[in-house]
Protein backbone atom coordinates (compact mmCIF):
# COMPACT_ATOMS: atom_id res chain seq x y z
CA UNK A 1 0.00 0.00 0.00
CA UNK A 2 1.29 3.47 -0.83
CA UNK A 3 1.01 5.30 2.50
CA UNK A 4 1.93 8.67 1.01
CA UNK A 5 -0.84 8.58 -1.58
CA UNK A 6 -3.33 7.26 0.94
CA UNK A 7 -2.54 10.03 3.39
CA UNK A 8 -2.75 12.71 0.71
CA UNK A 9 -6.15 11.53 -0.55
CA UNK A 10 -7.60 10.97 2.90
CA UNK A 11 -6.54 14.42 4.06
CA UNK A 12 -7.94 15.95 0.87
CA UNK A 13 -11.33 14.41 1.56
CA UNK A 14 -11.22 15.48 5.18
CA UNK A 15 -10.49 19.06 4.18
CA UNK A 16 -13.32 19.04 1.64
CA UNK A 17 -15.79 17.94 4.30
CA UNK A 18 -14.96 20.44 7.05
CA UNK A 19 -14.83 24.17 7.55
CA UNK A 20 -11.78 25.92 6.08
CA UNK A 21 -8.72 26.30 8.24
CA UNK A 22 -7.63 29.92 8.29
CA UNK A 23 -3.98 30.84 8.14
CA UNK A 24 -4.26 32.64 11.43
CA UNK A 25 -5.39 29.47 13.14
CA UNK A 26 -2.47 27.34 11.94
CA UNK A 27 0.31 28.74 14.16
CA UNK A 28 -1.97 28.59 17.15
CA UNK A 29 -2.87 24.99 16.45
CA UNK A 30 0.76 24.05 16.01
CA UNK A 31 1.64 25.71 19.29
CA UNK A 32 -0.98 23.67 21.07
CA UNK A 33 0.13 20.47 19.32
CA UNK A 34 -3.38 19.84 18.04
CA UNK A 35 -4.94 19.57 14.56
CA UNK A 36 -6.27 22.73 12.97
CA UNK A 37 -9.77 24.05 13.44
CA UNK A 38 -12.45 21.63 12.34
CA UNK A 39 -10.09 18.64 12.31
CA UNK A 40 -9.58 15.90 14.84
CA UNK A 41 -6.96 13.19 14.96
CA UNK A 42 -8.02 9.67 13.95
CA UNK A 43 -7.19 7.28 16.81
CA UNK A 44 -4.91 4.33 16.20
CA UNK A 45 -7.61 1.63 16.61
CA UNK A 46 -9.65 3.19 13.79
CA UNK A 47 -6.58 3.58 11.58
CA UNK A 48 -5.86 -0.10 12.12
CA UNK A 49 -9.29 -1.03 10.74
CA UNK A 50 -8.73 1.12 7.64
CA UNK A 51 -5.23 -0.13 6.85
CA UNK A 52 -4.96 -2.00 3.56
CA UNK A 53 -8.50 -1.26 2.45
CA UNK A 54 -7.74 1.75 0.29
CA UNK A 55 -6.24 1.32 -3.17
CA UNK A 56 -4.99 3.95 -5.58
CA UNK A 57 -4.51 1.79 -8.66
CA UNK A 58 -6.20 3.30 -11.73
CA UNK A 59 -6.34 0.01 -13.64
CA UNK A 60 -9.44 -2.16 -13.83
CA UNK A 61 -9.79 -5.64 -15.29
CA UNK A 62 -11.83 -5.31 -18.48
CA UNK A 63 -11.55 -8.88 -19.78
CA UNK A 64 -10.43 -12.30 -18.61
CA UNK A 65 -10.29 -15.08 -21.19
CA UNK A 66 -9.11 -18.70 -21.37
CA UNK A 67 -8.54 -20.84 -24.46
CA UNK A 68 -7.81 -24.57 -24.14
CA UNK A 69 -6.98 -27.04 -26.90
CA UNK A 70 -6.22 -30.73 -26.22
CA UNK A 71 -5.19 -33.04 -29.08
CA UNK A 72 -4.41 -36.74 -29.51
CA UNK A 73 -3.31 -38.68 -32.58
CA UNK A 74 -2.20 -42.20 -33.38
CA UNK A 75 -1.96 -43.27 -37.01
CA UNK A 76 -5.17 -42.25 -38.79
CA UNK A 77 -7.06 -41.78 -35.55
CA UNK A 78 -7.30 -38.36 -33.91
CA UNK A 79 -9.36 -36.34 -31.47
CA UNK A 80 -9.52 -32.73 -30.34
CA UNK A 81 -11.36 -30.97 -27.53
CA UNK A 82 -11.28 -27.18 -27.25
CA UNK A 83 -13.07 -24.32 -25.52
CA UNK A 84 -12.99 -20.56 -25.25
CA UNK A 85 -14.19 -18.95 -22.02
CA UNK A 86 -14.50 -15.18 -21.68
CA UNK A 87 -15.49 -12.89 -18.81
CA UNK A 88 -16.30 -9.28 -19.73
CA UNK A 89 -16.04 -6.83 -16.82
CA UNK A 90 -16.06 -3.67 -18.95
CA UNK A 91 -19.77 -2.95 -18.48
CA UNK A 92 -19.28 -2.33 -14.75
CA UNK A 93 -20.60 -4.15 -11.73
CA UNK A 94 -19.27 -7.19 -9.93
CA UNK A 95 -20.91 -9.78 -12.21
CA UNK A 96 -19.14 -10.26 -15.57
CA UNK A 97 -20.78 -11.15 -18.86
CA UNK A 98 -19.69 -14.73 -19.52
CA UNK A 99 -19.26 -16.30 -22.96
CA UNK A 100 -18.41 -19.95 -23.61
CA UNK A 101 -17.72 -21.76 -26.88
CA UNK A 102 -16.86 -25.50 -26.85
CA UNK A 103 -15.64 -27.56 -29.81
CA UNK A 104 -14.95 -31.30 -30.11
CA UNK A 105 -13.99 -33.62 -32.99
CA UNK A 106 -13.19 -37.33 -33.16
CA UNK A 107 -11.81 -39.10 -36.23
CA UNK A 108 -11.50 -42.83 -35.70
CA UNK A 109 -10.26 -45.24 -38.37
CA UNK A 110 -11.44 -48.82 -38.67
CA UNK A 111 -8.26 -50.08 -37.03
CA UNK A 112 -8.82 -51.14 -33.39
CA UNK A 113 -7.13 -49.30 -30.56
CA UNK A 114 -3.95 -50.99 -29.30
CA UNK A 115 -4.16 -53.38 -26.39
CA UNK A 116 -1.57 -52.80 -23.68
CA UNK A 117 -2.09 -55.35 -20.89
CA UNK A 118 -0.13 -54.80 -17.71
CA UNK A 119 0.32 -51.05 -18.23
CA UNK A 120 -1.44 -48.44 -16.12
CA UNK A 121 -1.14 -44.76 -15.24
CA UNK A 122 -2.93 -43.18 -12.26
CA UNK A 123 -3.50 -39.39 -12.32
CA UNK A 124 -6.22 -39.18 -9.67
CA UNK A 125 -3.97 -37.34 -7.21
CA UNK A 126 -3.91 -34.26 -9.44
CA UNK A 127 -7.44 -33.42 -8.29
CA UNK A 128 -6.00 -32.43 -4.91
CA UNK A 129 -3.27 -30.11 -6.23
CA UNK A 130 -3.70 -26.33 -6.04
CA UNK A 131 -2.02 -23.70 -8.19
CA UNK A 132 -0.61 -24.38 -11.66
CA UNK A 133 -0.12 -28.08 -12.48
CA UNK A 134 1.48 -29.67 -15.55
CA UNK A 135 1.79 -33.45 -15.64
CA UNK A 136 2.98 -35.98 -18.22
CA UNK A 137 2.89 -39.70 -17.37
CA UNK A 138 3.98 -42.20 -20.01
CA UNK A 139 4.21 -45.98 -19.91
CA UNK A 140 5.34 -46.88 -23.42
CA UNK A 141 7.76 -46.20 -26.26
CA UNK A 142 7.92 -43.75 -29.17
CA UNK A 143 5.39 -41.35 -27.65
CA UNK A 144 5.30 -37.56 -28.02
CA UNK A 145 3.65 -35.43 -25.32
CA UNK A 146 3.73 -31.72 -24.47
CA UNK A 147 2.04 -29.16 -22.23
CA UNK A 148 2.16 -25.42 -22.95
CA UNK A 149 0.65 -22.48 -21.08
CA UNK A 150 0.82 -18.84 -22.17
CA UNK A 151 -0.25 -15.74 -20.22
CA UNK A 152 -0.92 -12.46 -22.04
CA UNK A 153 -1.48 -9.21 -20.13
CA UNK A 154 -2.16 -6.01 -22.04
CA UNK A 155 -3.86 -2.64 -21.84
CA UNK A 156 -6.92 -2.00 -23.98
CA UNK A 157 -10.61 -2.66 -24.28
CA UNK A 158 -12.54 -5.89 -23.94
CA UNK A 159 -12.97 -7.87 -27.17
CA UNK A 160 -16.41 -8.45 -28.61
CA UNK A 161 -18.14 -11.32 -26.83
CA UNK A 162 -19.85 -14.16 -28.66
CA UNK A 163 -23.26 -15.58 -27.95
CA UNK A 164 -23.43 -18.01 -25.06
CA UNK A 165 -23.24 -21.62 -26.30
CA UNK A 166 -24.39 -24.81 -24.62
CA UNK A 167 -22.44 -25.57 -21.42
CA UNK A 168 -21.12 -28.85 -22.85
CA UNK A 169 -20.09 -30.44 -26.14
CA UNK A 170 -19.14 -34.09 -26.55
CA UNK A 171 -18.37 -36.66 -29.24
CA UNK A 172 -17.56 -40.36 -29.16
CA UNK A 173 -16.46 -42.86 -31.78
CA UNK A 174 -14.58 -46.14 -31.71
CA UNK A 175 -13.51 -46.04 -28.06
CA UNK A 176 -12.43 -42.38 -28.26
CA UNK A 177 -14.41 -39.66 -26.48
CA UNK A 178 -13.99 -35.88 -26.36
CA UNK A 179 -15.70 -33.50 -23.92
CA UNK A 180 -15.55 -29.71 -23.39
CA UNK A 181 -17.66 -28.26 -20.59
CA UNK A 182 -18.19 -25.55 -17.99
CA UNK A 183 -20.51 -25.54 -14.99
CA UNK A 184 -20.17 -22.03 -13.57
CA UNK A 185 -17.41 -22.98 -11.11
CA UNK A 186 -14.97 -24.62 -13.53
CA UNK A 187 -14.17 -25.25 -17.19
CA UNK A 188 -12.40 -28.27 -18.65
CA UNK A 189 -11.57 -30.25 -21.77
CA UNK A 190 -10.87 -33.98 -21.82
CA UNK A 191 -9.95 -36.69 -24.30
CA UNK A 192 -10.43 -40.27 -23.16
CA UNK A 193 -8.89 -43.04 -25.30
CA UNK A 194 -9.93 -46.51 -24.24
CA UNK A 195 -6.96 -48.68 -23.30
CA UNK A 196 -4.50 -45.87 -24.09
CA UNK A 197 -5.00 -43.00 -21.63
CA UNK A 198 -6.37 -39.50 -21.36
CA UNK A 199 -5.52 -35.88 -22.13
CA UNK A 200 -7.13 -33.11 -20.10
CA UNK A 201 -7.00 -29.47 -19.01
CA UNK A 202 -8.97 -27.55 -16.42
CA UNK A 203 -9.40 -24.25 -14.63
CA UNK A 204 -11.28 -24.08 -11.35
CA UNK A 205 -11.16 -22.30 -8.03
CA UNK A 206 -7.51 -22.23 -6.98
CA UNK A 207 -6.26 -24.59 -9.67
CA UNK A 208 -5.16 -24.49 -13.30
CA UNK A 209 -3.87 -27.72 -14.79
CA UNK A 210 -2.77 -29.78 -17.78
CA UNK A 211 -2.38 -33.55 -17.69
CA UNK A 212 -1.35 -36.22 -20.19
CA UNK A 213 -1.41 -39.91 -19.27
CA UNK A 214 -0.40 -42.48 -21.91
CA UNK A 215 -0.06 -46.23 -21.44
CA UNK A 216 0.71 -47.31 -25.01
CA UNK A 217 3.23 -46.90 -27.84
CA UNK A 218 3.39 -44.49 -30.76
CA UNK A 219 0.94 -41.94 -29.37
CA UNK A 220 1.03 -38.15 -29.84
CA UNK A 221 -0.73 -35.89 -27.32
CA UNK A 222 -0.61 -32.19 -26.50
CA UNK A 223 -2.24 -29.55 -24.33
CA UNK A 224 -2.21 -25.85 -25.09
CA UNK A 225 -3.69 -23.17 -22.85
CA UNK A 226 -3.75 -19.41 -23.33
CA UNK A 227 -4.89 -16.97 -20.63
CA UNK A 228 -5.63 -13.37 -21.61
CA UNK A 229 -6.01 -10.49 -19.16
CA UNK A 230 -6.98 -7.07 -20.52
CA UNK A 231 -6.64 -4.08 -18.22
CA UNK A 232 -8.51 -0.86 -18.85
CA UNK A 233 -6.92 2.32 -17.51
CA UNK A 234 -9.46 4.72 -16.08
CA UNK A 235 -9.47 8.33 -17.25
CA UNK A 236 -7.79 10.77 -14.87
CA UNK A 237 -11.09 12.28 -13.77
CA UNK A 238 -12.72 8.89 -13.32
CA UNK A 239 -9.74 7.61 -11.35
CA UNK A 240 -9.82 10.69 -9.09
CA UNK A 241 -13.56 10.35 -8.53
CA UNK A 242 -13.11 6.68 -7.70
CA UNK A 243 -10.35 7.38 -5.18
CA UNK A 244 -12.24 10.24 -3.54
CA UNK A 245 -15.43 8.18 -3.27
CA UNK A 246 -13.52 5.27 -1.76
CA UNK A 247 -11.74 7.50 0.72
CA UNK A 248 -15.01 9.16 1.76
CA UNK A 249 -16.57 5.77 2.36
CA UNK A 250 -13.66 4.69 4.54
CA UNK A 251 -13.46 7.84 6.67
CA UNK A 252 -17.23 8.38 6.94
CA UNK A 253 -17.98 9.22 10.53
CA UNK A 254 -14.36 8.85 11.56
CA UNK A 255 -12.26 11.63 13.05
CA UNK A 256 -14.47 14.55 12.00
CA UNK A 257 -14.55 17.39 14.46
CA UNK A 258 -16.76 20.48 14.64
CA UNK A 259 -17.43 22.19 11.36
CA UNK A 260 -18.12 19.02 9.32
Amino acid sequence: MNIANWTHSALLVALLGVAPVHAADAPKAQEQGRPGKGLSEIPDPELKLMRGRYTVNGNAVAWFGVTMVSQWQAGNQSAQSALTLGMDFSHGGNTPKVSFTPSVTVTAADAPLPETPGRSVDSSGLQNVAGLTQSIQVAGDNNVASNATQLNVREGTAPTTTEQSAPQASAQQGGVSAVAQQDGNSASVQLQIQGVGQVQQWIRNGSVGQSIAVASDGQSASNRMQIDLVRQTLANSASLNQNVAQAMNLVRGVGMGPGQ
